[in-house]
């Protein structure tokens, strides 16, 4: 007895591979998607500019860094 039943999964996979069902699924999900990216399209700038700035910090102290390791010798007795 060979039975050939198929699982849930099989059956939404099957199901979801049909061009039409594809279309109107992207067709329903539009205004959503579209809402959602406007909700958090300031905070994705936000985050995009933080990051920015946060990678000039981290450069200018680098080259602090790089200029302070490169003396030779400090003369403490001047900072005294």
């Amino acid at each position: 007895m060979n039975m050939s039943f198929k699982t849930i999964r099989d059956t939404c996979i099957e199901y979801l591979n049909k061009e039409d069902i594809k279309h109107d699924l992207k067709e329903i999900l539009k205004p959503i998607v579209s809402t959602i990216y406007n909700e958090i399209y300031i905070y994705i700038w936000l985050i995009c500019f933080y990051n920015v700035v946060f990678i000039f910090i981290v450069l200018a102290n680098f080259i602090l860094l790089v200029r302070v390791l490169r003396k030779p010798y400090m003369d403490v007795e001047k900072y005294i």
